[in-house]
């Protein structure tokens, strides 16, 4: 039976992808050893570096005037370490959601965080808008995909004060302007390569606002000057990050996948719509492509755990909502087929049959 891989993250990634991965792993470049374990100061490993950072600039159409670089510890690492590196005296903050939220609790370490819109007042199912940002803070920072919750940012904000995003889980999904923000950062397994690394692109003059005295290892200009090579970098999730960034050139690009990404959330979203068993749960405006969050109609409650088995038995792997909010979440990351969506429309349409009369 086919699987359609609906995972969170990590997420699905393109099959050519990890066919040239697991060619890797056994040969690295006619090397004769495995890319698992090369030296990451070999010049082939310099190549992949520097591919991935081309790629990388050309896709998202990244302004010269930024760096780009590559640590381990996840988007949960850059929390702390954005506030730690720019956070003197207050920061503005958006809180979307979970991971917003945790981005909150550790900037407060180092300064005043004013929260300066939230959803929570309704459970986190809309992007707050219209907020004012005051002139006198650090930076800003906003979560622009909520993997939980399923909402995101649809335009670019304006800011007058330094913009910083966490893009974990919609980077390169859609077309961004990056010299809006002053750092776009974010975990790679949604949408680049497996768990195991996270990305940053900053603007150049940031390096300079650095606020204080950090360990080394904490500070983002010691990886900016250092190419994320100051330490051994994680070497094979950056080889398939680069990998990803080939097929998503090959494909069109990144006007290419935003067409393909808005197609399948339509099909999935206009099913979620019509069909009487089922919601959406978040407003529509604000409604992710990446992450789409549903439960059982009011009345039909009681089948949600039979459909969860249901779907199961026809390939669909990993539709459970998230603990906190339960119901359903089908996360259509870059890679994932619009076989797999048409799959899932057919599955909620068998058990509509099987319920509706």
């Amino acid at each position: 039976m086919k699987k359609h891989n609906f995972n969170a993250g990590p997420s699905i990634l393109p099959q050519e992808v990890i066919e040239n991965a697991a060619k890797a792993i056994l040969d690295f470049n006619g090397s004769g050893l495995s890319l698992l374990s090369i030296s990451h100061r070999t010049k082939d490993f310099d190549d992949v570096m520097a591919e991935a950072d081309a790629l990388f600039r050309e896709i998202l159409a990244i302004p010269d005037n930024y760096k780009i670089f590559y640590i381990g510890g996840g988007a949960s690492t850059f929390f702390y370490e954005v506030a730690a590196n720019f956070l003197g005296r207050k920061a503005g903050y958006v809180n979307t959601g979970v991971w917003s939220k945790k981005a909150i609790k550790e900037a407060k370490r180092f300064g005043e965080v004013e929260v300066l819109a939230s959803s929570e007042d309704r459970n986190f199912t809309y992007i707050p808008k219209g907020f004012a940002v005051p002139a006198d803070l650090d930076y800003l920072h906003i979560t622009t995909n909520n993997t939980i919750y399923g909402t995101e940012y649809k335009e670019d904000l304006d800011s007058p004060v330094p913009l910083i995003a966490d893009m974990s889980s919609d980077i390169l999904s859609r077309r961004v302007d990056v010299s809006k923000y002053a750092m776009i950062y974010g975990g790679a397994q949604k949408n680049l390569a497996p768990a195991g690394v996270a990305f940053a692109i900053v603007r150049e003059d940031m390096l300079d606002r650095i606020v204080r005295d950090l360990p080394t290892m904490v500070s983002f200009r010691t990886h900016a000057e250092n190419n994320s090579m100051f330490n051994t970098p994680p070497v094979f999730p950056i080889y398939v990050l680069k990998e990803t960034l080939k097929w998503l050139k090959s494909i069109g690009g990144i006007d290419e996948i935003h067409r393909r990404n808005v197609e399948k959330a339509a099909l999935l979203y206009d099913e979620i719509d019509r069909n009487p068993l089922f919601r959406g749960t978040v407003e529509k405006e604000d409604r992710s492509i990446m992450n789409i969050c549903f439960v059982m109609n009011e009345g039909y409650e009681e089948l949600a755990p039979e459909f969860l088995e249901f779907a199961k038995g026809k390939g669909m792997v990993g539709i459970k909502g998230h603990r906190l909010v339960g119901g359903f979440r089908a996360s259509c990351y870059n890679a994932l087929p619009k076989e797999s969506v048409e799959a899932l429309v057919a599955c909620m349409r068998e058990f509509e049959k099987m319920h509706v009369k």
